[in-house]
């Protein structure tokens, strides 16, 4: 088990990243950013562009390492420019591919299947700065699955593997 933060929750209900990088982002609703967020199995988050879309029910909620953010980019760098759901502190998300895994915080267990890398793109370079995309790559968080019902909220959560694959599973046994 890993003592980690849940520092940042981003929940859209708009796709910002549309069309070509040069025509810039679209502009984002007031309070993306939230102190909580439901979680619905295999749905997603209650609120969010990805919620319930049977496209995406595999990579419905996006984790990221906030220690993997290119703040030598750009030192204001967060969630709104990555497009990532939950920002963790104390654990690197991506070295767990393949696992299923449980974020416990002040609301209770949370379990997720991280199914694959979400891997950076040319948007990286525009909203970030340049260099961000390549900086990201192997760091960009990963794409889960929830498995169960559930509140993440900001603050200090637990982390543990459950079951895996993920090269850091072993660790957080």
């Amino acid at each position: 088990m890993i003592e980690v933060e849940v520092v940042q929750l981003l929940v859209s209900p708009v796709h910002r990243f549309a069309g070509r990088p040069a025509d810039g982002p679209a502009d984002g609703p007031d309070g993306e950013t939230v102190e909580s967020v439901e979680v619905r199995s295999g749905l997603g988050l209650v609120g969010d562009r990805y919620y319930g879309r049977p496209a995406h029910r595999d990579a419905a909620v996006t984790l990221m390492s906030a220690e993997n953010l290119p703040l030598d980019i750009n030192p204001h760098v967060d969630l709104r420019h990555t497009r990532r759901n939950v920002l963790l502190r104390g654990v690197d998300i991506d070295s767990y591919v393949g696992s299923t895994i449980v974020l416990d915080g002040a609301h209770g267990p949370v379990t997720f299947a991280v199914n694959r890398p979400a891997r950076p793109c040319a948007w990286m370079d525009v909203v970030i700065g340049p260099g961000a995309q390549r900086a990201l790559r192997g760091k960009g968080g990963v794409r889960c699955t929830p498995l169960s019902d559930g509140v993440l909220a900001l603050g200090r959560a637990t982390f543990h593997v459950i079951d895996g694959d993920g090269d850091g599973a072993a660790a957080a046994r």
